[in-house]
């Protein structure tokens, strides 16, 4: 860092030396994209954010499933009204173990991603969560998670996460009172299945759903793009000074902070509760 004084660097290394590395970064001037996990340690997360404000540098989280093009589009038609009231979001992001990993558990390393799509769909703070985990394959960690979160405005969230699938799922589903998203990380593709029952009627209007059948069903035609490279773009467009979308230090910290919800919850089988300042 002292030699070549980069005005931006992006932090890839184990979960456990992100806070070093990171911390060490901004000392040096640099704005930071770190990989997700943000930290090791929520104690660590939040000394990351407030770091990066007290240097007034950009700190960034690769949580790279908001950069998708599905999700982008997804979470344009939610704002539209489209869907009217959420009433459940579940995702299921299931694969083979992968070596790679021996740091983090399949919460830290998987559900964080959909954690963090759950809330920036939603708009809303996950309020309580229940998780069931177990250890099959990894040495030390658990390797299955099956969770379940509340919002705090009503919707429900389901998580099936695992690496003891042979094939690579990567999936969520959308419900609400005009039907069903579904959307596929992997294509990129976008689906809508219509209920018919409430395809005639304005909601703003009604408040008791008074019937579900299926309707038509419309796959969207979405421009694929790498997400990767987007969220790369993203964060130096924002380094820049130019308008930018990025998964903040403070979305990553509170990614972690659920998935720790949900560790704690599968080791301790109970609900936890989680106080909002």
């Amino acid at each position: 860092l002292e030699r070549e004084r980069p005005q931006a660097v992006v932090v890839a290394v184990p979960s456990d030396a992100h806070h070093p590395v990171v911390l060490d970064a901004l000392a040096a001037g640099c704005h930071v994209l770190v990989e997700k996990p943000i930290a090791a340690t929520v104690e660590q997360a939040d000394d990351l954010v407030r770091a990066a404000s007290k240097a007034k540098k950009v700190l960034a989280v690769g949580h790279i499933e908001r950069y998708n093009p599905a999700v982008l589009e997804l979470k344009r038609r939610l704002e539209e009204g489209q869907l009217g009231r959420v009433f459940q979001l579940h995702a299921r992001r299931l694969g083979p173990f992968p070596h790679r990993v021996r740091d983090v558990g399949v919460v830290v390393d998987l559900a964080t991603h959909d954690l963090d799509v759950m809330r920036y769909l939603t708009g809303t703070e996950i309020v309580r969560v229940y998780a069931e985990t177990k250890r099959e394959v990894h040495t030390s960690r658990e390797d299955l998670v099956t969770g379940l979160v509340r919002f705090a405005d009503g919707p429900m969230g389901i998580l099936e996460i695992n690496w003891l699938t042979p094939p690579k799922i990567r999936e969520l589903t959308v419900t609400g009172e005009k039907g069903m998203f579904h959307a596929d990380y992997l294509t990129q593709d976008l689906i809508f299945y219509e209920n018919a029952a409430a395809a005639d009627h304005n909601w703003e209007q009604i408040t008791i759903l008074r019937g579900v059948s299926e309707g038509v069903m419309v796959k969207y035609a979405i421009q694929k793009r790498e997400p990767l490279r987007a969220e790369l773009e993203a964060f130096l467009a924002k380094v820049e000074g130019r308008p930018a979308t990025i998964v903040s230090g403070e979305d990553g910290t509170e990614a972690l902070r659920l998935a720790q919800a949900m560790i704690d919850s599968g080791e301790e089988g109970r609900v936890i509760l989680l106080g909002r300042k």
